[in-house]
């Protein structure tokens, strides 16, 4: 088999890269280990988050650091074996996080984070995936004053520079917005500019949909079996090998399978992260995705009940699960909303694939042919994968770049 194009990885990246590229007129074949949509983009938070044009950082205050060093919270978890592995990660990524350096990354990234919300209801409203979507924003909730006061600066800040908008809510106005909230909080921010998803795989899967409708095709396949070849690019797959002209690495955490083979010796990283489903008790109703940003986890209404997810776990990518943030997040869970019996029969998983300085790498590989690179979103796979599959895809098919892909490209590592 033949192909203009072979895209690796069938996640919300890859998939949207393949939409794209069969848009534009390129044959593209998709391929994965497994069907599409069911590693990391399965289990996010369901934001597509036009306010992140700050990505998530390396804490810097000592209140936070000394806390985190205690290995008990909610929001971020490590395994001590892992940490020698890591250490020059983190080490890169604490740097990077520094104010004036991270303030300078979200101007390079705000132009990927501005367009998230258009691209995703473009390609939305061309699958018949417009359901999914749902303007609602997110509620950032404080059980202090003093870290409200902090986070509205902060929120003001970001309004100011890149007009992002958000309501600043009181006791009174959190209480009325989410009235079955069990607990008094001291207000909050309800970011009013990003759209939340439902089903996060049910979207994945409709541009799949859509994909398939254009003409592509997916295939199953071992990315690690990629090689060069003199007119291009050979992948073994269910279907025996297709050759292409172009391939392009969309592996999420599992890129470096593929790039360490090819001689990038990149600081790739992973977060993992877990989620649980709950049906509500009684009639109880969450209108809108909702952080306790006090204690560190996320409620958000899904199709399959109220999803929990947890914070950041940094450990071996395929180290055994240990869902310890889950377990510690559901008891102060269900004394802040009323959530009921679990749903899924065990703990979800899922790796984000991570950059030190939290930007993904798009772009061509600098020392291989029609070799091109799009992975290492982190939290915002989901928010990024259709401007990403557009960017890419511009950039392959030789059409003047939506946003400048300068910032994002391999060589700044």
């Amino acid at each position: 088999m033949r192909k203009d194009v072979v895209v690796l990885g069938a996640g919300i990246i890859g998939v949207s890269i393949a939409v794209h590229l069969q848009k534009r007129g390129r044959s593209v074949l998709l391929v994965d280990r497994r069907r599409p949509g069911e590693e990391t983009s399965f289990g996010n938070a369901g934001l597509i988050q036009r306010e992140g044009v700050y990505p998530y950082g390396f804490p810097h205050d000592f209140g936070a650091l000394l806390r985190y060093a205690l290995n008990n919270t909610i929001d971020a978890h490590y395994h001590w074996a892992a940490i020698p592995k890591l250490a020059p990660f983190l080490w890169q990524y604490w740097m990077h996080s520094r104010p004036a350096q991270h303030k300078a990354i979200a101007r390079m990234y705000a132009p990927l984070i501005e367009r998230s919300v258009t691209e995703h209801m473009a390609l939305a409203e061309e699958s018949g995936s417009t359901h999914l979507i749902r303007p609602t924003g997110w509620l950032k909730v404080f059980r202090d004053e003093k870290t409200r006061d902090a986070q509205l600066r902060d929120a003001e800040g970001v309004k100011r520079d890149f007009g992002v908008n958000f309501t600043a809510l009181d006791t009174r106005g959190v209480a009325a917005s989410e009235p079955h909230l069990k607990v008094e909080t001291k207000g909050g921010i309800h970011w009013t500019d990003p759209s939340s998803v439902s089903d996060p795989h049910a979207l994945t899967m409709g541009y799949v949909g859509l994909f398939e409708r254009l003409g592509g095709e997916l295939a199953a396949g071992d990315a690690r079996t990629l090689e060069e070849t003199a007119t291009g690019w050979c992948v073994q797959t269910e279907n025996g090998p297709v050759d292409a002209g172009e391939v392009v690495v969309a592996l999420g955490p599992w890129a470096d399978l593929v790039t360490k083979r090819l001689g990038y010796n990149l600081p790739l990283a992973v977060k993992r992260g877990y989620h649980m489903h709950y049906r509500p008790v009684g009639n109880a109703v969450l209108n809108k995705p909702t952080l306790d940003f006090d204690r560190g986890y996320f409620l958000a209404p899904m199709a399959n009940g109220i999803r929990l997810t947890t914070g950041a776990e940094f450990a071996d990518r395929d180290a055994p699960k240990t869902p310890v943030q889950l377990a510690r997040a559901e008891p102060i869970a269900k004394e802040f909303f009323p959530l009921g019996e679990r749903v899924d029969p065990e703990p979800w998983m899922g790796a984000r694939p991570c950059t030190p300085d939290m930007m993904p790498v798009i772009g061509k590989a600098p020392r291989h042919k029609n070799l091109w690179f799009g992975f290492g979103h982190a939290h915002h796979g989901l928010t990024l994968g259709p401007v990403t599959g557009r960017l890419l895809a511009e950039m392959i098919t030789g059409e003047t770049p939506v946003v400048d892909p300068k910032p994002y490209r391999v060589e700044r590592f």
